[in-house]
């Protein structure tokens, strides 16, 4: 069973980055939450502050036939479901169209929002998928970190992995002018990343309430 917190938390967001024969499939599960505060003698009421925390990390094991990737989702979205109101968004760039498919029709208790991953300058929908330049998922992150708007509990698995995928992130400027963002040597995974940028994507588009960064580095909140 999912730790995944006290009954203050508000709505889910999970992020699930599909992977391939080398690249592992990855779910990052994102609470918000409203924390009460004290009495407010301005505005007649308590103090309430928002927060998004980062509570699961998993990665399903690499070769993992997409039907059990499947199935390991529902597992997880069920618990999450028990908890509260969820929302899961799900990488269909590339191979995960089919994937995005079956979890359609999955009968998952919880809204299913389909992303591609493209390297261009604005976002948009159509034909079911919301087409995300890869630089607003890492920036809109960013945001998240930089603010403390998103904290990362502590003891987590993958925590650490996480932390050095965010270091070794890289913006590289093609020869056209275009950034491109990615694990800067060769070898190395950035599902973790993506995961948790996917699911604080839906949490903005769910409360569109957040600016952008002034500065391009990643700080971390890590909570117990």
């Amino acid at each position: 069973m999912l730790n995944l917190g006290p009954a203050r938390i508000i709505r889910f967001f999970v992020g699930l980055d599909l992977g391939q024969v080398c690249d592992f499939s990855t779910l990052a599960v994102i609470e918000r939450v409203e924390l009460t505060g004290e009495w407010d003698a301005v505005t007649f009421a308590l103090k309430k502050r928002t927060m998004l925390r980062l509570r699961y990390l998993e990665r399903i094991s690499l070769g993992t036939p997409y039907p059990d990737v499947v199935s390991r989702v529902s597992d997880v979205m069920q618990q999450v479901a028990a908890e509260g109101n969820c929302e899961l968004v799900v990488d269909g760039t590339g191979v995960g169209r089919p994937v995005v498919d079956l979890l359609r029709r999955s009968g998952l208790p919880c809204n299913l929002r389909a992303a591609i991953i493209t390297g261009g300058i604005a976002e948009h929908y159509s034909d079911g998928f919301n087409h995300i330049p890869k630089k607003d998922l890492i920036t809109g992150l960013q945001v998240m970190l930089q603010q403390g708007t998103l904290q990362i509990a502590g003891g987590l698995k993958f925590g650490p992995a996480l932390v050095t995928e965010m270091a070794e992130m890289r913006v590289k400027i093609t020869q056209p002018g275009h950034e491109q963002y990615g694990a800067w040597r060769e070898g190395s995974h950035d599902d973790l990343v993506f995961a948790v940028a996917l699911s604080t994507w839906a949490a903005r588009k769910a409360y569109p309430v957040w600016s952008r960064p002034s500065a391009c580095a990643f700080a971390l909140s890590v909570i117990a």
